[in-house]
């Protein structure tokens, strides 16, 4: 078993810009990745999440600040770049984090109306999840 490096994708959207539906998307978004990834928090190296610049009501790294065993994990909030017709509200996090899974292993969750950006892996994840 070799530990490595590894990066977990993820994405949401929030129908509205304020702290409670900020909150919720976060949550589900963070939920949905402990949930089917391997997580040992002590391995976790740094999350960075991102946002689009029409949600400005609260940090993501704030509420994930709140989770259980994340109080030493390094957090960083960005705004995402705007892009001309992109997705709209729309919060993405990359947590860096070692692990012996192997990157193929690694579930990368893409939720509500982010599904759209990586439908490969939508799909994909749907399969599997049943096996």
């Amino acid at each position: 078993m070799e530990w490595r490096v590894r990066a977990i994708r993820g994405a949401t959207t929030v129908s509205e810009n304020t702290v409670a539906a900020i909150r919720d998307a976060v949550t589900e978004l963070l939920d949905e990745i402990e949930t089917h990834n391997q997580i040992d928090h002590e391995e976790m190296i740094s999350v960075i999440f991102t946002t689009t610049r029409d949600l400005d009501t609260i940090f993501p790294a704030a509420i994930a600040r709140e989770r259980p065993n994340w109080d030493n994990v390094a957090l960083l909030d960005l705004q995402q770049m705007h892009v001309e017709g992109s997705l709209e509200r729309c919060i993405r996090c990359l947590i860096h984090i070692n692990t012996p899974v192997s990157q193929t292993e690694i579930y990368h969750p893409y939720l509500r109306q982010a599904k759209n950006l990586r439908p490969d892996w939508s799909l994909a994840q749907l399969s599997s999840s049943h096996v």
